[in-house]
C-alpha cells in the first residue's frame, strides 16, 4: 500500500474504534495508562475533542496551505471545541471522511514534492502523512484498550506502520513523540513489537 492508502486504512480503523466508545463514558477519565502529554488527567471527550482537531486539520494540511493563511483558530482549540457537538461518533466519522477524500486527492508524485505545513514543522507530504498514519494507528489500539474492546488491528496496517516506525522509533521517542520503549519478546506478535515499539504496555 501507497502511504495514501495506508492512511485511508488507519483514519477508518480509528473512526470504527470510535464508534464503540459509549456514549456514558465520553466525560469519564481516560484510565491513568492511556498516552497523552503532560500529567493532568483527561476525559474521553477531551482527547476525541483533539483528535477531531487533527482531523480537520488535514484537507487544509495536505493541500498545502499553512495555518496563518487558514486561520490558528478556524477548527477552534486544540482540546476546547465543539466539532463533535452532540454527536461525537456521528462527527468524528464525517471528519474522518473528509480527511480521506483529501489524502486521496494527493497523486503519488504530489507525496515527494508537495509542503505540508504542520504547527511543529514543515515535511514532505510523504513524511507527513507517516506521522498521521502511526498517530491513528497508535490511537486506535489506545482507545480500544481504554474501553476493553477487541485491541487486535488489521495486520495490513501493523505491517505498514511498521515499516514506517522502526526506522525512525528512536529518533521520534527523542522528539517525545513516544514514551519509554517497553520490552517485548523478539518472538513477539508484531502488533506487540509495534506498541512496544512506541512505549505503549501490553
Amino acid at each position: 500500500m501507497s502511504e495514501i492508502e495506508i492512511f485511508a486504512r488507519a483514519d477508518q480503523v480509528l473512526a470504527d474504534v470510535v464508534g464503540r466508545i459509549p456514549a456514558e463514558a465520553l466525560d469519564e477519565p481516560l484510565p491513568a495508562d492511556f498516552p497523552t502529554h503532560g500529567d493532568r488527567p483527561y476525559t474521553f471527550r477531551e482527547v476525541l475533542g483533539y483528535q477531531a482537531y487533527d482531523e480537520a486539520w488535514i484537507p487544509d494540511m495536505v493541500a498545502g496551505r499553512t495555518l496563518d493563511e487558514v486561520g490558528q483558530d478556524a477548527y477552534g482549540a486544540p482540546i476546547d471545541n465543539d466539532l463533535l457537538a452532540d454527536e461525537p461518533s456521528r462527527r468524528f466519522e464525517e471528519l474522518v471522511e473528509d480527511s480521506i477524500r483529501a489524502v486521496r486527492g494527493l497523486s503519488e508524485s504530489d507525496l515527494d514534492t508537495r509542503t505540508v505545513h504542520y504547527s511543529y514543522g514543515d515535511y514532505p507530504a510523504r513524511e507527513a502523512l507517516w506521522h498521521a498514519i502511526v498517530f491513528r494507528t497508535t490511537r486506535a489500539y489506545d482507545f480500544a484498550r481504554a474501553i476493553g474492546a477487541e485491541t487486535t488491528l488489521p495486520d495490513d496496517l501493523v505491517e505498514a506502520t511498521w515499516e514506517i516506525v522502526e526506522p525512525h522509533a528512536e529518533e521520534w521517542r527523542r522528539m517525545g513523540v513516544f514514551g519509554p520503549l517497553v520490552e517485548v519478546d523478539a518472538d513477539a506478535p508484531l502488533q506487540d513489537r509495534l506498541m512496544g515499539l512506541t512505549g505503549r504496555r501490553l
